[in-house]
């Protein structure tokens, strides 16, 4: 018998051609220092306490073992190598991780020389430390499959206290494929705390390394009080790298659905389609459904492609199914390139209401605009020079010309054209004491076109416009001996706009929002069509204050000044009354925020007439931490004939969430109508999460009869098994075992 005790990192052969023998080594009376093995070619290393030469050419390695070969890392016990039949016999507790994600232990094996076949007793897997498969025996074939007998499957963490995994899947055999990284079961029971409540004689799983697998995903079981009680199977299609299509059967007492989501990707963009097929007892049509398609594309000189189309056979099926929540749908398509000095759009929009009170053959239903703007420095005069044009069109399909109110479904066709091009030149300057200039002059022409225009309006018009606008900012800023930081900044600025507005009809500016985004705009008006003519003047301060510790304060005030009222060219006021800026002086435009470290925002912004009373008016909060998140928001709006708003409208809106246990998390909604005094909607969630299952219970209730659903209850029970998914996510909800 030879002894080798050598220094460790000395180089031997090992696992390599029969009658190997060391290379380089020197043998030392006693001594336990670990003993270093390399095979020079193979990729194979070891280390371990002992390592002894036998007689009939078999290596023995005790004490620590560890072996390096091919992307495998062993570790055991002791080690046999018998050179002869080039088999590894091995001896417990058995460690052996390939790559990054899978990681095998074991009581005892027998192996072949690369460690791809043979067999192990007493075998447990761990695969991307998420699901474990404990079996009596494994065999490995050809480094790829991984047979387990006897075998139990679960991502629950196991603890050493007798009692059962939340879940778990027994199976006769299992065959785990890591090249396609399936796992395969026969005979295979789910069972919950030990008790069976499934059988199935074959199963497929995907691996937690694969991110895609065709096969079912995880049903949601619901109970509507407008579609009967019901379950949701939904089944994963992979039909390639790059494309997937899932298909959901929705079966309930009321309704046979299917709905299908496909998705693509390509190398400049991706599409995706969602939509559903029904036949139910809801409706007067036999088939019904939608359809979303969404999608982006990367063109050539930095253009992007986007297209969004929506459809639906009828009014109330997106509402009553929950698949979309707006009652008007927008289809578009568009191009565009943004640069850092030059920005072209085109887009054509489609919109179509659902409201029952609304006629879609008088209502703007195609609509098209193009815009370009280039910016240029002349070196001459300075500053900066702005070019644009803006090409505009909208088309109803009803070819009545008589005048009257959307809401009359024999209001008028009328179609509208527009184009506008309009150059401004601005600079800054920088005055005596930090006050900054800031100097703007433009022109604008449009041209209008208008079809079926009747008695109230010009078929054709256009116009030139002059500008000129000064603004003056004054910014000041003060830091404490503490570290707080003060900056104040009053603004003041006159503008002049020339011309009048035309006799046209008012297409493009039916709703004005005044807000601290265009307090100091030379036109307030959200479209060309219409313009704020005369002198008019804007003032306003901004107070920002910022602590080292994280708090953050805002307050912030303006209004507008006029030298006369705006008003249309038959004499009637321009703005609405609501919007704040009807007279000579606007409403006081009031806003707020506060911001602490503890995750806590208040939001508050205000319009308040001369007697200071409430225009309209919105607060903000929300709060987020660890555990808890939370947000309320409170509306308060005039009543206002012309925005479509007869009583005055009052409402809450409420969600949150709170983590209130390590695996328990609460959540709710609730939204309030305060001016009719009943509630809206209302909803509840319940949901357990660890590592190895979510279980999700939700109940919701909308209250109120729109245009296109009755007042519905909801309830929807969704279970799912964790662990074998590439995402293994939060972390936080993983049990730990008591000692």
């Amino acid at each position: 018998m030879i002894r080798l005790a050598l220094p460790l990192a000395v180089a031997i052969a090992l696992m390599a051609v029969p009658g190997l023998a060391p290379l380089g080594a020197r043998a030392q009376d006693g001594g336990a220092e670990p003993t270093a093995l390399r095979q020079g070619d193979g990729g194979a290393f070891l280390v371990a306490d002992d390592v002894r030469l036998m007689p009939d050419d078999k290596l023995v390695a005790s004490g620590n073992v560890e072996v390096i070969h091919e992307g495998r890392r062993l570790q055991a016990k002791s080690i046999t190598y018998d050179s002869k039949t080039e088999h590894l016999s091995i001896e417990g507790p058995i460690t052996l991780r390939e790559g990054e994600t899978t990681l095998v232990l074991a009581d005892a094996a027998e192996l072949d020389r690369d460690m791809r076949n043979g067999l192990l007793t007493g075998a447990r897997v761990v695969l991307a430390s998420q699901v474990q498969m404990a079996a009596n025996t494994m065999t490995r074939v050809n480094g790829r499959y991984s047979q387990l007998y006897k075998t139990a499957v679960t991502s629950c963490r196991i603890c050493e206290d007798g009692r059962p995994p939340i879940w778990q899947i027994r199976a006769r055999r299992a065959i785990h494929d890591e090249e396609e990284r399936q796992l395969y079961f026969h005979d295979a029971q789910l069972r919950v705390l030990d008790v069976p409540v499934f059988y199935l004689p074959r199963l497929r799983l995907p691996d937690p390394t694969l991110e895609r697998a065709t096969g079912f995903l995880f049903p949601t079981i619901s109970n509507s009080s407008l579609l009967g009680f019901g379950v949701k199977v939904p089944y994963f299609i992979r039909i390639g790298d790059h494309r997937d299509l899932t298909l959901t059967p929705f079966v309930t007492t009321k309704t046979r659905t299917l709905e299908f989501r496909y998705r693509q990707a390509f190398a400049n963009g991706d599409i995706s389609i969602r939509g559903a097929l029904s036949n139910d007892d809801l409706g007067d049509d036999d088939i019904r459904g939608y359809m979303i398609a969404e999608g982006a594309f990367d063109l050539r000189n930095d253009f992007e492609l986007t297209f969004d189309i929506k459809v639906a056979s009828d009014d109330s099926y997106l509402s009553q199914y929950n698949y979309y929540g707006q009652e008007r749908l927008d289809s578009q398509i568009a191009i565009q390139r943004v640069r850092r000095d030059e920005f072209i759009r085109g887009a054509v929009t489609h919109f179509r209401s659902q409201r029952r009170r609304e006629s879609n053959s008088t209502l703007p239903s195609l609509v098209g605009n193009a815009e370009y703007e280039r910016r240029v420095y002349p070196g001459t005069i300075g500053g900066e020079l702005r070019f644009s044009t803006e090409a505009h069109s909208h088309r109803r399909t009803s070819d009545l010309s008589i005048d009257g109110p959307d809401l009359d479904p024999w209001a008028d066709g009328r179609d509208v054209t527009r184009l506008t091009v309009s150059a401004d030149w601005l600079r800054n300057w920088t005055l005596g004491a930090g006050v900054l200039a800031e100097f703007r002059a433009g022109l604008a022409a449009d041209s209008f076109q208008i079809a079926q225009a009747g008695i109230t309006s010009r078929s054709s018009a256009s116009q030139l416009t002059p500008s000129t606008a000064m603004r003056l900012r004054w910014p000041l800023m003060k830091t404490t001996t503490k570290g707080v930081t003060h900056m104040i900044e009053p603004v003041a600025q006159l503008s002049w706009v020339g011309g009048s507005n035309l006799n046209i009809p008012n297409d493009e500016n039916t709703r004005i929002e005044f807000d601290e985004g265009n307090l100091f705009a030379v036109s307030r008006y959200s479209g060309p069509d219409r313009r704020e003519r005369g002198f008019n003047a804007a003032y306003g301060v901004q107070w920002t204050r910022l602590a080292p510790k994280g708090w953050e304060t805002a307050l912030a005030f303006g209004q507008v000044v006029r030298d006369e009222p705006e008003v249309e060219p038959n004499g009637f006021p321009s703005f609405t009354r609501s919007s704040g800026l009807r007279g000579k002086f606007s409403d006081v435009l009031l806003a707020g925020q506060i911001r602490t470290p503890g995750g806590l925002t208040l939001t508050g912004r205000g319009l308040f007439d001369n007697d200071f009373e409430a225009t309209k008016a919105e607060a903000r909060a929300s709060w987020e931490s660890y555990r808890t998140e939370l947000s309320a928001t409170y509306i308060w709006l005039r009543n206002d004939p012309f925005e479509d708003r007869a009583e005055d409208a009052s409402e809450w809106s409420i969600s949150g969430s709170y983590r209130f246990a390590r695996h328990w998390t609460a959540d709710a909604n609730w939204r309030y109508d305060v001016a009719r005094d009943f509630e809206v909607t209302s909803g509840i969630g319940l949901t357990y999460t660890n590592e190895c299952v979510s279980v999700a219970l939700d109940a919701s209730r909308r209250f109120t009869t729109s245009s296109t659903r009755d007042p519905t209850t909801d309830i929807s029970l969704t279970v799912s098994l964790r662990g074998f998914s590439a995402n293994a996510g939060e972390s936080s909800f993983t049990r730990s075992c008591r000692n």
